[in-house]
């Protein structure tokens, strides 16, 4: 009996000990850093000539085709398990690229673990395909972050991002949309046009006096209509043109 009461308190305190493990790794409990427009340097590794060549980049890049990057450093992904763990918590958190549709790109550096990551919004997977994602790591990303070269790396890489965006437009969704939408009006203009020119050619749809629908048309010269117009034509032929 004492020895399954030890089996289970041992079993006990393996399973407490994982569940807070998993616990541990939770988002909600980290603190994550606060946006600092196109470049936030929160681990401070990058010169200031080449944060300015950096944040020149995104803005160039986010002026002409709506595409929204963003380059963060931190000191330590900890206590984030990888450098891809800690791009997308902050990229979900600071809501990169929605409001540009998800045309949205982060470039993340950390310090301590000589670890980066590139977090994509989904309109920019077609653009940004893996292929392109490797070989910005394997030839601007990670040579330069090796040797500590943040800002060069770092620079590089933006340049590489942003040279295959360069054809996207945001706006471009909407005004498909829009398109779609000037047809049909077109379309319901076009027949509501119709139907009021009918309309008029109808005089016994349209008139208000019953003898009218029922046959008694302009021009038969029933009633007092055919005497008025004979008389009107009479003055104006006379003294009205000369």
């Amino acid at each position: 009996m004492t020895k399954i009461v030890s089996i289970a308190v041992v079993l006990f305190l393996i399973l407490f000990q994982s569940i807070a493990q998993a616990v541990s790794y939770e988002r909600p409990t980290i603190q994550l850093p606060e946006p600092r427009g196109y470049v936030s340097d929160h681990a401070q590794a990058i010169d200031g000539d080449w944060k300015e060549r950096i944040r020149s980049v995104c803005q160039d890049l986010e002026r002409k085709t709506g595409v929204e990057m963003v380059v963060v450093t931190v000191p330590s992904i900890k206590p984030f398990r990888s450098a891809k763990e800690y791009a997308t918590a902050i990229y979900e958190k600071w809501g990169i690229g929605s409001t540009q549709q998800e045309h949205g790109m982060l470039v993340l550096v950390a310090v301590q673990e000589r670890q980066a990551a590139i977090t994509l919004g989904r309109q920019m997977l077609p653009i940004i395909t893996p292929t392109v994602m490797n070989q910005v790591g394997r030839e601007s990303l990670q040579p330069s972050i090796e040797l500590g070269h943040f800002g060069e790396g770092l620079y590089r890489t933006v340049v590489a991002l942003a040279s295959p965006a360069q054809d996207v437009r945001v706006g471009d969704i909407p005004k498909a949309h829009s398109k779609g939408l000037g047809f049909w009006l077109a379309l319901f203009t076009a027949v509501g046009g119709f139907s009021f020119f009918w309309w008029i050619s109808r005089p016994d749809l349209r008139h208000p006096y019953k003898r009218i629908q029922k046959g008694e048309y302009w021009g038969t010269g029933q009633g007092g209509f055919g005497g008025n117009f004979g008389g009107f034509g009479g003055g104006t032929g006379g003294d009205g043109w000369k």
